[in-house]
């Protein structure tokens, strides 16, 4: 086995630091994943992993330390770090000893797939790491087609990101979209329809027809949709509120209607009553 790793100039350790930064995520097309359920979905999902990076004292006896052994038999290269070394560089409350350096995988929009049934989630200009690593994993969680990123939006292969999607981003195919008319083209294109949410809309998202192929779209955390993305949309949609609260968080949002849309689906599926126009 291979000397262990004890410093914080080696190398290795300070790559994988240089890539909690976007440039540098940018540059060399790679992002840092941590944790055994994470590091072990995207192994499952056929990710290119350049590098595990393995605690050998915490993972000692697991499953996990077999999947690594089996993943350096085929070839994948292991980096081995002392424990103190290695709780010191990962982002995570009770470190499990395993992360990975993961070649970073995107998807063209044009390559994503309107099938009868797809529900997609498109984001305008979402700016919060954590809340779009929790829309991708409630993306994967209700059956979801896909996200598309719509503008500047925060990176979903950045570290916060990564964490909240809890391995879903190796699930999920993530697309990105320059601006609203190339997002608004693909949909026509593709016959998408658009459901904007909106807090000032008039139709309740229960009295809505959720007719996929469909996009429920949201906007940014803290202006929400402009007015002229919301007037191109099919829809316009509102969640009700009762309490005080003048907003929701945009990944409690994002699982409300998605589930919704679900519940639409399966009925319809089910032989149920289609959902009114």
């Amino acid at each position: 086995m291979q000397e262990l790793i004890t410093s914080a100039a080696n190398p290795l350790v300070k790559r994988v630091r240089s890539l909690a930064d976007r440039k540098h995520r940018r540059r060399e097309g790679a992002f840092v994943v941590e944790g055994v359920q994470p590091v072990w979905r995207a192994v499952e999902a056929g990710w290119d992993v350049d590098t595990l990076v393995v605690a050998p004292e915490l993972l000692a006896g697991t499953a996990a330390e077999r999947m690594v052994a089996e993943r350096e038999a085929a070839g994948t290269r292991v980096a081995r770090l002392g424990r103190a070394l290695f709780e010191r560089l990962v982002d995570r409350d009770g470190p499990a000893g395993l992360a990975a350096v993961v070649r970073t995988r995107t998807r063209a929009l044009e390559d994503l797939v309107a099938g009868p049934g797809a529900v997609f989630t498109a984001l305008d200009r979402i700016a919060n790491p954590g809340n779009l690593g929790t829309v991708i994993r409630t993306v994967d969680a209700a059956g979801g087609a896909g996200v598309v990123l719509i503008g500047d939006t925060v990176d979903p292969f950045g570290p916060v990101a990564v964490k909240a999607s809890m391995g879903s981003l190796f699930a999920v195919d993530v697309a990105h979209a320059p601006d609203a008319d190339t997002f608004f083209a693909w949909a026509a294109g593709n016959g998408v329809r658009v459901l904007a949410a909106s807090g000032g809309a008039a139709d309740d998202h229960w009295d809505a027809s959720y007719r996929p192929p469909l996009a429920l779209l949201f906007g940014s955390e803290r202006e929400g949709l402009p007015s002229g993305v919301l007037e191109r949309a099919d829809g316009r949609l509102r969640i009700p509120m009762v309490g005080t609260a003048e907003s929701l968080n945009v990944g409690v949002a994002a699982g409300i209607m998605l589930y919704e849309a679900r519940r639409h689906l399966v009925g319809t599926a089910e032989g149920g009553a289609a959902p009114h126009a």
